[in-house]
């Protein structure tokens, strides 16, 4: 287990640092400078301005300035905001953007784990089409696009909850059910599958003969396997959550780091682009890593297979 974890720690260094190179590369293939579009400033001002951000200095060079800001996470300031540096936005802007994805994907979790449990007892009954059919809407629809009817009928129409901003609990209800929807469809489909398949083995009809209580044998014996799948698609999950918050944030007009991800992209400010993807992309793979060692502990069958492997 112990070499697993090593593997995987040395991957993950590996996939950032390429994560870091392209972003740097990419976003300096794209044509132009950010002090293009700046009114009024003329090539003195604007040479001046490139010289201050390095961005005059050969490829190579400014690319080693920032790789060295990634290995030391120290971004430096935003070009667009000379007041602010990178790391001030992301200490401001991450701590709202984390807490709608932990809202939301508990909420996915429970309510998906709790649907999907209902539907596969209740197989083929219309429990079961109804949350399947509903599974099917919540895959379907975009969170942008929920987000959008949500504030349409809840905010406008009815106006019963607030149409933005993140300033109370009652805030936060419409953005967590669009950005939850979607994964909660997900887990329930899969949940729902998984159960009818563990529910049919041999050790379920076992305890069922002995007479156990059919919750127990429900919460106790089925569902911690039933649950499998769950836990291997919650690194992904996780990854699409706190990903979709960029658009949910701008829906909704939330502060969090979608807010400055969105105008740093518009406004070509290369030090809060660069810093916001790798910083989010660490924390990213950082979370597939967590669920893989989750699975292997919930699943001593997949660890034995990696300690065995090694």
């Amino acid at each position: 287990m112990v070499k697993y974890i090593t593997k995987r720690l040395v991957l993950m260094i590996l996939t950032i640092f390429i994560i870091a190179s392209l972003t740097f590369f990419l976003m300096h293939a794209i044509p132009g400078s950010p002090f293009n579009e700046e009114r009024g400033t003329n090539e003195t001002v604007q040479a001046n301005l490139e010289e201050h951000y390095h961005l005059d200095e050969p490829l190579l060079v400014q690319y080693f300035i920032y790789m060295k800001s990634v290995v030391t996470f120290d971004f430096g300031p935003s070009i667009k905001q000379p007041t602010e540096t990178v790391n001030d936005l992301l200490g401001r802007g991450f701590p709202i953007s984390a807490e709608l994805g932990i809202i939301s994907i508990v909420v996915a979790v429970i309510s998906g784990i709790i649907l999907g449990v209902f539907a596969a007892l209740r197989h083929n009954g219309i429990i079961d089409y109804m949350a399947m059919a509903f599974a099917v809407l919540g895959i379907s629809i975009p969170n942008f696009v929920l987000a959008t009817l949500l504030i349409q009928k809840f905010a406008v129409d009815w106006d019963v909850l607030p149409a933005a901003t993140w300033s109370s609990p009652m805030h936060m209800i419409l953005p967590t059910i669009a950005l939850a929807t979607g994964p909660m469809a997900i887990i329930a489909r899969l949940t729902r599958s998984s159960m009818i398949e563990t529910l049919t083995q041999d050790y379920i009809k076992t305890a069922h003969a002995k007479g156990l209580k059919p919750w127990k044998i429900v919460i106790k014996h089925a569902l911690k396997n039933a649950l499998m799948p769950v836990v291997t698609i919650m690194g992904t999950l996780l990854a699409g959550v706190l990903t979709g918050t960029f658009v949910i944030e701008k829906i909704f007009a939330i502060p969090g780091m979608g807010k400055y991800f969105v105008e740093s992209i518009n406004q070509r400010d290369y030090p809060v682009i660069m810093g916001t993807t790798v910083f989010y992309s660490a924390f990213l793979i950082g979370m597939l890593f967590l669920v893989d060692i989750a699975y292997g502990l919930l699943d001593p069958r997949i660890k034995l297979h990696k300690e065995g492997g090694e």
